[in-house]
């Protein structure tokens, strides 16, 4: 997989992307990340990529030019499965989105930064919409570092126990139950015995059971049901 970023801040996502699950997927040869500064393609001396809101709202807005001519760029290379901006109005993310672009080959993520893009981005040049929740930071780069997070660790190999990636929370409708490690007893916080039994249908049962009981209690609406 390939995953291609535009930001006008790349060194927000330096470490992000550089680490832990994701670092060692790059290593592994399983994905390639390449952060792209649309300052390349800014215009004039200064290589701006904003300007000025028509209708004189407050806020810089990032100009379609330097994005179009860098997608461009890009499409002239390979073809590009999505071109994804993130963005607070557009789809939530949820594990389904995550599991579904895990299988993609190339990917655009597109941050947004200012007031927000140039609404003919949305139009023309964009393929998806994504959004992590209800709520506005500063820029889509820690949102595109997220996306790229859910996706990467699915690929197979990303994950040392690829099995692991399969009882996450939300992969099969419910919360995860709860997990525990050693020592079975700590200060008197004792793991369950059924945990420590050996028996893995009453263990699947259990676990079955407090995922069940997680989701009814932390996230009803998951079930189709109403917090009390």
């Amino acid at each position: 997989m390939r995953i291609d970023i535009l930001t006008v801040v790349p060194e927000l996502l330096e470490s992000p992307l550089g680490h832990s699950i994701v670092g060692r997927a790059i290593k592994k040869g399983l994905v390639e990340i390449h952060v792209h500064n649309l300052r390349k393609h800014g215009i004039g001396p200064r290589a701006n990529v904003d300007d000025y809101c028509y209708g004189g709202d407050a806020g810089m807005v990032m100009m379609v030019e330097p994005v179009d001519r860098m997608i461009a760029e890009l499409k002239a290379e390979r073809e590009y499965d999505e071109v994804i901006y993130l963005s607070p109005d557009g789809e939530r993310l949820t594990q389904a989105i995550s599991n579904e672009l895990s299988l993609k080959e190339n990917l655009i993520l597109l941050c947004g930064h200012y007031k927000g893009i140039d609404q003919r981005i949305r139009e023309h040049l964009v393929s998806r919409e994504i959004s992590v929740g209800d709520y506005v930071v500063s820029g889509g780069e820690i949102p595109a570092a997220l996306l790229a997070d859910s996706i990467i660790r699915l690929i197979p190999g990303a994950l040392t126990d690829e099995t692991s990636a399969l009882s996450d929370s939300f992969q099969d409708g419910l919360l995860s139950p709860p997990v525990y490690t050693r020592p079975a007893d700590y200060k008197g916080w004792k793991v369950p015995e059924v945990l420590l039994s050996g028996n893995p249908k009453l263990i699947r049962e259990w676990q079955d059971e407090q995922a069940l009981e997680r989701t009814r209690l932390l996230r009803p609406e998951m079930l189709g049901e109403s917090a009390d």
